[in-house]
């Protein structure tokens, strides 16, 4: 079985600190573990939530289409300032 999480990367830690109503939190938690038990590590679910998130914006056609057409304001703002 495969999630749509892959496993994570090696990285350094990062420090994260997000406000969640309480059915979120167990929902996290829930597939903390979920994510142990597939890949056989532990995973704070601070340590997952960044990756989730990426995950999510990648895969969200909406956005991903938005920000190629520079509709979603600073993606392609960034990138003319970066080849400046």
């Amino acid at each position: 079985m495969m999630m749509k999480l892959a496993k994570l990367p090696d990285r350094k830690p990062v420090k994260l600190t997000v406000t969640v109503n309480a059915d979120l939190n167990r929902k996290l938690r829930d597939y903390a573990a979920l994510y142990r038990e597939t890949y056989g590590e532990s995973e704070a679910v601070d340590e997952l939530i960044p990756f989730m998130l990426e995950a999510f914006l990648e895969n969200d056609r909406v956005f991903v289409r938005a920000r190629k057409e520079g509709i979603a304001g600073t993606a392609q703002e960034g990138r003319q300032s970066k080849s400046s």
